[in-house]
């Protein structure tokens, strides 16, 4: 089965008909900002569980922009039975189509943008120390770019770990 784009506005109108909003991103994008009838399911999950959405008649997947959810179109058609399709533009689409979206602001940023911007500003202060103060300050800069290649090769990101154990963040965990 292929899952076909909806749009937000008729994406709404199959939601107050009973269709079920599946919003497969992280647990800390959730907690974040979401739609408020959206069933969280992470996509880890949702792949290890394929009953969860037995007996749903329609279904309708999304994460942040789309680009996830068409990412993992092929896995998310395994998951159902029924007719499903896939938010166009996901969250950042419902928003802009004036649609009502839960925000919590008092959760941490997602811990992905955290790394960036984390790695980001490290990568810019040994670039800068390394012109102003010593050289030996570009390795810092070296030693972030090795750090980030290494994640996205193996998946581990040992910046993510470090920053997982940051007491705002672990507030966020004990919350839920």
């Amino acid at each position: 089965m292929t899952l076909k784009p909806i749009t937000p506005a008729s994406a709404h109108r199959y939601l107050e008909q009973g269709a079920v909003l599946v919003d497969i991103r992280s647990a800390d994008e959730h907690a974040r900002e979401r739609i408020a009838q959206a069933r969280h399911i992470p996509m880890e999950k949702l792949t290890a569980a394929p009953g969860a959405l037995e007996g749903a008649e329609t279904v309708i997947f999304h994460c942040r922009s789309g680009n996830r959810t068409h990412l993992n179109a092929n896995a998310l058609s395994t998951c159902v039975s029924c007719e499903a399709y896939i938010l166009e533009g996901g969250l950042d689409a419902w928003k802009a189509a004036g649609l009502p979206v839960v925000a919590d602001s008092s959760q941490p940023l997602e811990l992905q943008r955290q790394v960036q911007i984390a790695a980001g500003s490290m990568v810019v202060f040994g670039t800068v120390l390394g012109l102003t103060v010593s050289p030996w300050f570009f390795l810092l800069s070296g030693f972030v770019g090795t750090g980030l290649t290494f994640a996205g090769i193996s998946g581990f990101c040992g910046l993510a770990r470090v920053l997982m154990k940051m007491p705002w963040n672990r507030r966020a965990l004990a919350a839920r």
